[in-house]
């Protein structure tokens, strides 16, 4: 039931795109399971290292110097342990990990900065931990460029234009969210509803994961099936871990798949793990590509505006912040 699942992995330095897109159109990277790896990306083992670090510094703070920076309702900030609850279905609580919110900085003074999912960050002290902002900064910008790099080839792979994805409207101004998690060694069982993270797919058009050492990602490649069948995907150092979004499958109408994923851990197991969520900018409107629907394939899903659908979705799996005792 939980095996380990062979994952294409796509060298986003090579020249030869015919490859490259057939490793993720005819052997199912994208339409099969919606996860492979990227290797070759840009971004040293080095800088990775510094970065982990960092975010293993936050988490070795004392709980009350976190909560002074508990997220606030423009998605910013530290997320308790037992904060997301991703499974209700199955969990008796949230999710078994705790985390940090890091979004494209913008001064309270820019008109944009009003949005949802836009405005300025929340810092630790640089007395407290020195370089922290600066490294996540660079990370941010980084990670974006190595997600245009998969755009690219993702839009190819649907027929379209290599630029498609990165329109204004688009990429070209994304909602881009950097998320720091830390799984504090509880043990996950699911016969009793105790997960590092509940089963979901991710709300976006691309997520890039970069994970420490430790296994606990699963990915489930049919939902309906009864039982599920769960798989691990194991990390591979290097390389990131790309998965497709619930809009990217709406967008290509099911032709490219948005896949259940959870975390299980064993007992006393800490892991690190470092999402990085894009999605298209806030008034985007996620409708059926020309290149994914025919008479004998019509759309399957209505249009939405990017910034309603995200609401939604966050409103759906966090803890009310009137829950938390700011005294």
């Amino acid at each position: 039931m939980e095996d380990s699942s062979k994952l294409n992995s796509i060298d986003l330095s090579s020249a030869d795109i015919t490859t490259s897109l057939s490793l993720l159109k005819q052997l199912d990277a994208c339409m099969d399971s919606g996860f492979f790896y990227v290797t070759n990306h840009g971004i040293s083992e080095e800088f990775m290292d510094q970065v982990f670090t960092q975010s293993k510094n936050f988490f070795d703070l004392p709980l009350e110097e976190k909560m002074k920076l508990l997220r606030n309702e423009k998605h910013r900030g530290y997320t308790p342990a037992l904060d997301e609850l991703l499974d209700p279905a199955n969990q008796i609580h949230g999710d078994h990990k705790e985390g940090f919110y890091i979004g494209i900085e913008l001064p309270e003074d820019d008109p944009q900065a009003q949005r949802p999912f836009y405005g300025t960050n929340l810092w630790p002290d640089s007395d407290i931990l020195p370089g922290w902002r600066q490294t996540m900064e660079r990370y941010h910008q980084q990670a974006l460029e190595v997600v245009k790099k998969t755009a690219r080839l993702i839009a190819l792979a649907l027929d379209l234009d290599a630029n498609f994805f990165e329109q204004p409207e688009m990429l070209g101004n994304p909602i881009a969210i950097l998320r720091l998690l830390h799984y504090e060694g509880q043990a996950s069982d699911p016969a009793k509803g105790i997960y590092g993270a509940g089963a979901h797919s991710d709300y976006g058009l691309i997520t890039l994961l970069a994970t420490d050492s430790v296994s606990g990602l699963q990915i489930c490649k049919d939902k309906d099936a009864k039982p599920q069948v769960w798989e691990y995907v194991e990390p591979l150092k290097g390389a990131f871990v790309v998965n497709l979004g619930d809009m990217l499958e709406r967008w290509s109408n099911g032709v490219f798949r948005s896949t259940l994923h959870r975390v299980l851990l064993g007992n006393g197991e800490d892991r690190y793990s470092i999402p990085y969520f894009v999605l298209p900018g806030h008034d985007c409107v996620v409708e059926c590509l020309p290149t994914c629907q025919s008479e004998q394939n019509p759309p399957k899903f209505p249009p939405i505006r990017c910034e309603t659908y995200l609401l939604q979705k966050y409103q759906n799996t966090h803890a009310d912040l009137s829950t938390y005792n700011r005294s």
